[in-house]
């Protein structure tokens, strides 16, 4: 990969940070009524940035993947002059984030921003927010089907995951032979499946000599992830490589690694600040970096625009770009997360590009699973 970041076409603070204005019982904010049109459609509307409140919803405030979406949606909240509403369960809880996003169609009427990890809860939500005019942007991990959501901002997932697997080859010889053990901590969610795809065409191609085992389930909470990889590493002791998907198991892998001495080859996602700095340290080789700050960002800075200014939301598959992290660029991604004005500076010209050109970046909506 490059020392900057390698683009397809187109950050650390505490979680308990996130739940920035409201639980389940959330009092209303001054500003946010129902003059907003419907999600896609502006209608000509427009509202000083003062009176527009937008909210963004997240599956957990204990993960970074979700941390980091939370963090673009404030810096874009500011940038764009607007009032945002922040929430997400602590700890993976759909029914709970239903409940939030039920919530914030009271509170946050002027339009709604949502990655969930369980969308299939979110149908009949969803659907009920476009029938009251509510704008709303999924992000991260397609809207369900049925749920007459058409604004999608979220990666080429089956990319990223080759990209991943690309990387990792690097350190795999092309004679290689032996085991490669893929996890996946939420198995069957869209997102993920498609990262672990793309690896398994990669590995499958370039190295037909391998045997992969899995993806193995390790969970996506923290805890539960790092006792699933103790399992499989003391079970796969002669692995040449262990990969996985989501953003926990880089930072269990590593702490494995510093507990019991081991030297292992590891492929993991996102920008947890200790999988970070064991990429700094050499004890995790690549990172897929889903960019979920960007992701955020570009989600209310489009809400934000549909309801002051009356530009109506972008339809269709808005992926605003991915990178991998390796030794090579950890420096510069390192200096990137230190503080939220660090990522808005990063990412300022490329926000600017991105939402001056959105046809660059737009495509239809996926569709299925």
């Amino acid at each position: 990969m490059s020392s900057r970041l390698r683009r397809s076409p187109r950050t650390v603070l505490s979680a308990g940070s996130l739940a920035i204005a409201f639980a389940l019982g959330i009092a209303a904010c001054g500003g946010s009524h129902g003059s907003s049109s419907g999600s896609g459609s502006g209608a000509g509307q427009t509202k000083a940035a003062k009176d527009v409140t937008l909210a963004m919803i997240t599956a957990t405030t204990t993960q970074n993947a979700f941390q980091e979406m939370a963090f673009g949606a404030k810096a874009a909240a500011g940038v764009e002059g607007i009032k945002l509403n922040s929430a997400a369960p602590n700890g993976i809880n759909g029914p709970q984030e239903v409940q939030m996003f039920q919530s914030a169609m009271q509170t946050s009427k002027d339009g709604i921003a949502t990655m969930t990890t369980t969308p299939d809860l979110f149908v009949r939500p969803f659907a009920e927010g476009v029938a009251r005019g509510v704008p709303q942007v999924s992000v991260d991990t397609p809207p369900p089907p049925g749920s007459d959501v058409t604004t999608f901002v979220g990666n080429d997932n089956v990319a990223l995951g080759a990209a991943l697997a690309t990387t990792m080859l690097q350190k795999i010889p092309a004679d290689a032979k032996g085991e490669v053990v893929l996890g996946n901590p939420i198995p069957g969610l869209p997102v993920l499946d498609q990262r672990v795809q793309g690896m398994k065409q990669v590995l499958q191609q370039k190295r037909p000599n391998l045997k992969l085992v899995g993806p193995l389930n390790t969970g996506p909470e923290p805890t539960q992830n790092f006792n699933a990889w103790s399992g499989i590493v003391k079970a796969n002791p002669n692995a040449l490589a262990f990969m996985d998907p989501g953003d926990q198991a880089a930072v269990s892998l590593a702490r494995i690694q510093q507990q019991t001495g081991k030297k292992l080859l590891v492929g993991g996602a996102d920008v947890d600040p200790i999988a970070l700095q064991a990429v700094k340290d050499g004890r995790v080789y690549a990172l897929a970096d889903p960019e979920h700050w960007l992701k955020g960002y570009i989600a209310i800075a489009l809400l934000a625009r549909d309801a002051r200014d009356g530009k109506p939301l972008p339809k269709g598959w808005w992926n605003p770009g991915s990178s991998v992290i390796t030794w090579s660029n950890i420096d510069a991604i390192l200096a990137r997360q230190k503080s939220s004005a660090t990522r808005t500076a990063f990412y300022k010209a490329t926000v600017a590009k991105e939402l001056a050109n959105p046809s660059q970046y737009l495509k239809p909506l996926p569709t299925g699973k």
